[in-house]
C-alpha cells in the first residue's frame, strides 16, 4: 500500500513511518517513484508492539518530561 495509505492503517504519522522505515522495521519496495509499504510488515509491526503493550511508534520518541 502507499505510505499515506499504511498511516492510516497504523495511526501512526507519516514521518514516524519513514523513521520505522529507516530503523528496519517496516519493509518497502520502490516501484519507480511509489514507495510500497508491505501490509504483511505493517501487520508484523502492530503485532510486536501489542505484545509489548504500546502502539506502533510508541518508543520512537523520548517521553516528555514533567514541567
Amino acid at each position: 500500500m502507499r505510505v499515506p495509505d499504511a498511516c492510516r492503517f497504523t495511526g501512526i504519522s507519516r514521518s514516524t513511518l519513514y523513521l520505522l522505515i529507516s530503523r528496519g522495521e517496516i519493509e518497502i519496495v520502490k516501484v519507480g517513484a511509489a514507495t510500497l509499504v508491505l501490509t504483511e510488515s505493517l501487520r508484523e509491526l502492530i503485532e510486536r508492539h501489542r505484545a509489548r503493550g504500546g502502539k506502533p511508534g510508541s518508543d520512537t520518541y523520548p517521553p516528555h518530561k514533567p514541567i
